[in-house]
């Protein structure tokens, strides 16, 4: 099936460290996944060590490639009512989660806004981001550095990253 004229890649990185996870990520792929934001595919399930707060339970991790005619601003709109409709509650920086919805990349787009910067400022070093971003698309390149993920992924370290087994 064709896209349709306008639409753009979109990568997300999903997590989640409360609750039933797997099924928290499912659920939020089911919901994301619309006429205007369509799912094309999503990584294997990757459990992961918290950063930042330390002293909460570990997350599951996937990334998933969307094709969308929703600008960015309306995609992140979107996210948030999903996240708060699956009972994200932001008390605590950096704390635990039900769901967790980022957007990583949108199409070749660079966007600084107070609401949004896309690339994602920190996914260049997190590789609970990068190694399912590599499963989909290694040889994809960030916009702003031209590096591909593949290399992103060779130069990150310090994070313990296991992908779970395909049932």
């Amino acid at each position: 099936m064709k896209a349709p004229a306008g639409a753009k890649l979109v990568y997300l990185a999903l997590g989640s460290n409360i609750g039933d996870r797997e099924s928290n990520l499912r659920h939020a792929l089911d919901e994301l996944n619309s006429p205007d934001l369509r799912l094309l595919r999503a990584s294997g399930l990757y459990e992961t060590e918290p950063m930042g707060l330390r002293e909460q339970p570990w997350f599951l991790n996937q990334v998933a490639e969307f094709e969308t005619e929703l600008f960015p601003l309306q995609l992140l709109q979107r996210i948030c009512r999903i996240e708060r409709k699956l009972g994200r509650k932001r008390t605590v920086l950096n704390g635990p989660r039900t769901i967790d919805i980022d957007i990583l990349l949108y199409g070749k787009a660079i966007v600084k806004t107070e609401e949004l910067v896309i690339p994602h400022p920190r996914y260049r070093e997190r590789r609970f981001v990068l190694e399912p971003l590599a499963e989909l698309n290694p040889s994809l390149r960030d916009p702003e550095t031209k590096q591909t993920v593949a290399a992103m992924l060779q130069a990150s370290y310090g994070q313990s990253v296991r992908r779970l087994a395909v049932p």
